[in-house]
């Protein structure tokens, strides 16, 4: 019987939930952001996160389908969450340069932007991103 426990408590405990609010620089503390917000991204999806968490080495599994509570906007691309194994059996972290889920959290976001994905949307008008700049990178202009 106690094969059929798999999804114990205690893995979920193992396994941190990162919803893209967390990340989101457009976001308020109240709306759900976690970070500070010049370390947060400017509207991330659960699939870079899990992208760049999954590159590092970590155990992830996507929830495509899971909401974050405070997300008033329905839209795919806010949908998701991802699922992170944060700790081994023993309590050990799975990675050592990541004991908490703070940590996690603000690599995910200094990696994000990173992303090729992320860097090519940018297209050739935009070349302050190559040479590693810092601050306001001119990304508010974008009309919904």
């Amino acid at each position: 019987a106690a094969a059929a426990t798999a999804a114990s408590p205690a893995d979920k405990e193992r396994f941190i939930c990162i919803y893209p609010a967390y990340l989101n620089n457009k976001k308020t503390i109240a709306e759900g952001r976690r970070i500070p917000i010049d370390k947060a991204v400017e509207n991330p999806t659960s699939t870079e996160i899990q992208d760049v968490c999954a590159a590092v080495g970590f155990n992830v599994l996507l929830e495509k389908n899971k909401m974050y509570p405070r997300e008033w906007n329905r839209d795919v691309q806010y949908r998701g969450r991802v699922r992170i194994q944060l700790k081994q059996d023993d309590g050990n972290p799975c990675l050592p340069q990541f004991p908490t889920r703070k940590s996690v959290m603000l690599y995910a976001a200094e990696t994000i932007p990173k992303l090729k994905t992320r860097t090519q949307k940018m297209g050739g008008s935009d070349q302050s991103l190559q040479q590693g700049e810092g601050g306001k990178k001119g990304k508010g202009k974008k009309k919904k």
